[in-house]
């Protein structure tokens, strides 16, 4: 070692942020392993001897002896009896970052992936909108969110299971947290739900690529609302399953098509609530036929109830789960939209045929949802807490809707025509004939605003593109600014 500049080099690296929270004698043998793997401490080369290398670093003798003994240990150093320790001479060219002659750099080499693994990588993946913008989807408002109260019953979860939420859960979830969902279900959504009916899970995709595997052989056909959730298509897409497009109308998905389905399929995906992305409610009567014709194909729905706690124009209609006395439906809830998206948690109410199955499935899968944070929310809904939130953003988000329909027709009346969604968080847009989706997203994009485009919820192009906007994580003030911006990005559009 010239005594200088790899010393000075040394000391640099041992003031390294990202080490400081480990043990001395670690940062030193790490700094060291750095300057071997980047040449800067060749093959070959003999290091101070410990006496003097921590008198100069101004550490105790023991502490560089244990450094240069995992060093040794790990075939970076070796010590030549009455020499002192050297680099190991037969570290590689390609463990130093040098290039073998011949090969070419590991960036350049294609990448092996399997089937799956090359057709997920094509799909792009789903991007979740990780900070509040205009007009993103499906964020609700999070400022007003009780972080007091959640924060209090979390201490009160933690001193009262003690050393219990350290270990891992149950994968059907903490038995507290199902029976506040069962109960909350069959309350407010007219379900027919026991405790030992619920599956807590991470999200809503979580619960759908478990259907998929579950339900489904490989290849096999599923049956979806066109158009559709996004999310939901690709998690059918991961599972290798083949997604079989079934119609929406003002009135929901169309059973009559589905009845007139020749694909094979046996289970559909549906969100009667609130149709995404239309916003429609499915008709009572179609509910009806949809729950007999799972009875009939011996199928099953899968029913995404993803916001039904935000209906705006009367009470919401009951859930399709508690018309299925049959009990071939699997009803799917979350508290991204309710609560907050980092929560991370969502449910799944089984018939009792498929708990088992999706138990074993989930505990393969990911185990199970942190139990702190499941037993931190069962506190929280049997308190009272969540209904009253609920109900509080409720009369907000309604407010929210009406200010948005208004901006739109104030600012954007000449591009698209805003439909008045009876609930949910956003607002379907369809622009008028002869304007084109992918440019307004452009226009829009350069201005740093969140276009959602509609098109890409199709098996098909439609006929007449359009917007699914954001509105419930925004005031009415942001709202109006932000189409006011909209405006001025898309006038050249005129």
């Amino acid at each position: 070692m010239t005594p200088q500049f790899e010393l000075e080099t040394l000391k640099i690296r041992l003031a390294d942020a990202r080490w400081a929270a480990l043990d001395l004698r670690v940062r030193v043998q790490r700094a060291l392993r750095q300057l071997i793997l980047d040449g800067v401490l060749a093959p070959g080369l003999r290091l101070p001897a410990t006496r003097a290398l921590a008198q100069s670093l101004g550490v105790s003798r023991d502490t560089v002896e244990q450094a240069y003994a995992q060093l040794r240990l790990d075939g970076y150093l070796r010590r030549k009896t009455g020499s002192g320790s050297f680099v190991s001479p037969t570290i590689g060219a390609s463990l130093l970052g040098k290039h073998s002659h011949g090969l070419a750099p590991v960036s350049a080499q294609p990448v092996a992936l399997s089937v799956r693994g090359a057709q997920i990588l094509a799909s792009g993946g789903v991007l979740d909108q990780q900070s509040v913008k205009a007009f993103a989807t499906g964020l609700p408002e999070t400022r007003a969110f009780p972080h007091d109260v959640w924060e209090r019953l979390r201490r009160q979860a933690a001193s009262g299971h003690a050393a219990g939420v350290l270990l891992h859960g149950d994968p059907q979830g903490a038995e507290p947290l199902r029976q506040a969902i069962a109960d909350y279900v069959n309350l407010e959504r007219g379900a027919r739900a026991t405790a030992g009916q619920v599956l807590v899970l991470s999200s809503t995709r979580q619960a759908l690529y478990l259907c998929a595997q579950v339900l489904a052989d490989a290849h096999g056909p599923i049956l979806m609302e066109d158009p559709g959730y996004f999310g939901a298509r690709k998690a059918f897409e991961m599972a290798q399953l083949r997604v079989v497009p079934v119609p929406v109308d003002a009135q929901g998905l169309c059973t009559a098509s589905l009845r007139a389905d020749t694909s094979g399929a046996n289970t559909v995906y549906v969100t009667p609530s609130h149709q995404y992305p239309t916003g429609a409610t499915l008709a009572l009567e179609r509910r009806l036929d949809l729950v007999a014709w799972a009875a009939e194909r011996q199928g099953w729905i899968i029913e995404d109830d993803y916001d039904s706690q935000f209906h705006y124009a009367g009470l919401p209609t009951a859930c399709v789960q508690g018309l299925d006395a049959r009990q071939r439906t699997i009803y799917l809830g979350t508290f991204a939209k309710s609560l907050y998206p980092g929560l991370r948690i969502g449910y799944m109410v089984l018939p009792p045929a498929l708990v088992q199955a999706m138990t074993h499935a989930r505990s393969i899968l990911d185990g199970h949802t942190p139990q702190l944070d499941q037993l931190t929310l069962a506190r929280f809904i049997a308190d009272g807490h969540f209904a009253a939130h609920v109900r509080a953003m409720r009369n907000i988000y309604a407010l929210r809707r009406d200010a948005m329909a208004q901006a739109v027709q104030r600012h954007l009346s000449h591009i698209v025509t805003a439909h008045l969604p009876p609930g949910g968080l956003q607002m379907p847009c369809l622009l008028h004939q002869g304007r084109d989706e992918l440019e307004t997203i452009r226009l829009a994009a350069q201005a740093g605003i969140v276009l959602p485009g509609l098109s890409r919820l199709y098996a098909e192009a439609p006929a007449r593109g359009g917007w699914l906007l954001g509105f419930a994580a925004l005031t009415p003030h942001e709202i109006g600014s932000g189409i006011a911006r909209l405006a001025r990005a898309l006038g050249s559009l005129h």
